[in-house]
C-alpha cells in the first residue's frame, strides 16, 4: 500500500512530491484490459447495435487496437484528474505505437516494469535498480532463452523474441500446443526465479523480480500518491493488482480462466471491449466518490 510523503518537493525526477491534496494513482494494464484488438473485442450484439470504436494503435499501416468512444471520453477525464500510468509488458517501441486519448501520461511502465518512462524517457536510476535485482535473484536470460528454444516444437513455433534484453517470449499456433506444455515450462521456470504466462498466441517467460508492482510503487513514492488503483487481465498483472489499494480485472483473460481473485479485487460483469469501458468507470468512481459515470 502507498503512503503520502511530507518531504520537500525537489526538482529531481526521483524525489517524492509534496502531497497537499489527496493524490490518486491509476496503474492499468493495456492490452485486453483497456485496449483491444479486433479479435478480442467480443461484440455479442447485432452489428447495427455495436458501439462506435476509436482506433488507438496502427501497426504495419493497419489498425490494430481499439477502445469504445465512450471509453475514450472516460479515459480523457481520468488522465486529467489522476496520475494515470499505462502499465504494460510491451517494449518501449511497442508502447510508442499507442496513442491514448487525453493528455500524455507523465509516467508509463513498460517491459513489465523493466523500464519506467518519465516524460517519455527511460529513467536511468530505475534501470540500474532493475539490472541489479535481476543479476542477484534469478537465472540469466540466456539460460531461459536456450531452454525455450530447445523445448519448443518448430511445428507450432512461429517466432521467438527477446524484449528489451529483459525477457523472452514465443509466438505460437495455440491450437497445436501440446496439453500440459505451458504448465511444465512454468514449473521449470519457477525453479529458476522466472514466471510463465500464456496470453493469446504469446508465451512469456519473465524474471520474477521484474514486476509492474515495483514500478508502480516507485511512481507512487515520487508522486506522493495516497490511493492506488489498478487493473489487469493476466498472470503478469497479479502482483500489480495485489499491490494496489483497489483493483479490477475483466471477466475474460488468463486470470478469469483460473478464477483468480483476492478480497480487494473486483471482476467486471462485462467481457471484451465493454469490460475496458467498465473498468474506466470504476476508476473514476473510486478516484472521485460521488461522480456520476
Amino acid at each position: 500500500m502507498t503512503t503520502s510523503t511530507t518531504s520537500t518537493t525537489s526538482t529531481t525526477s526521483n524525489a517524492p512530491t509534496t502531497a497537499t491534496t489527496p493524490v490518486t494513482l491509476v496503474a492499468s494494464d493495456l492490452d485486453r484490459t483497456l485496449i483491444y484488438s479486433a479479435a478480442a473485442l467480443q461484440l455479442p450484439m447485432p452489428d447495427a447495435e455495436a458501439p462506435r470504436l476509436l482506433c488507438v494503435e496502427v501497426h504495419d499501416r493497419k489498425p490494430l487496437s481499439y477502445l469504445t468512444e465512450t471509453a475514450a471520453t472516460l479515459l480523457d477525464e481520468l488522465a486529467r484528474t489522476t496520475v494515470f500510468v499505462p502499465t504494460t509488458t510491451r517494449t518501449r517501441e511497442q508502447y510508442g505505437r499507442i496513442h491514448l486519448p487525453g493528455p500524455a501520461p507523465r509516467f508509463a511502465i513498460c517491459a513489465n516494469g523493466g523500464h519506467l518512462l518519465v516524460d517519455g524517457e527511460s529513467d536511468p536510476d530505475w534501470q540500474t535498480q532493475v539490472s541489479r535485482r535481476l543479476a542477484d535473484e534469478c537465472a540469466s536470460l540466456a539460460e531461459v532463452r536456450a531452454h525455450l528454444l530447445a523445448a519448443a516444437d518448430p511445428a507450432w513455433l512461429l517466432k521467438e523474441r527477446v524484449a528489451e534484453d529483459l525477457f523472452a517470449y514465443l509466438v505460437v499456433e495455440r491450437a497445436q500446443l501440446p496439453e500440459g506444455w505451458v504448465e511444465e515450462l512454468g514449473e521449470w521456470a519457477q525453479n529458476r526465479g522466472w514466471t510463465v504466462s500464456l496470453q493469446g498466441r504469446k508465451i512469456y517467460a519473465v524474471p520474477g523480480p521484474l514486476t509492474k508492482s515495483a514500478a508502480m510503487n516507485e511512481v507512487a513514492r515520487r508522486t506522493g500518491a495516497t490511493l492506488t488503483l489498478a487493473a489487469g487481465d493476466s498472470l503478469l498483472d497479479t502482483d500489480l493488482l495485489l499491490a494496489a489499494d483497489r483493483a479490477w480485472r475483466p471477466a475474460h483473460g488468463e486470470l478469469a480462466d483460473t478464477d483468480w481473485s483476492a478480497p480487494h479485487i473486483d471482476v467486471t460483469a462485462e467481457h471484451g471491449v465493454a469490460a475496458g469501458e467498465a473498468i474506466l468507470r470504476h476508476f473514476l468512481r473510486a478516484s472521485g466518490p460521488g461522480r456520476a459515470v
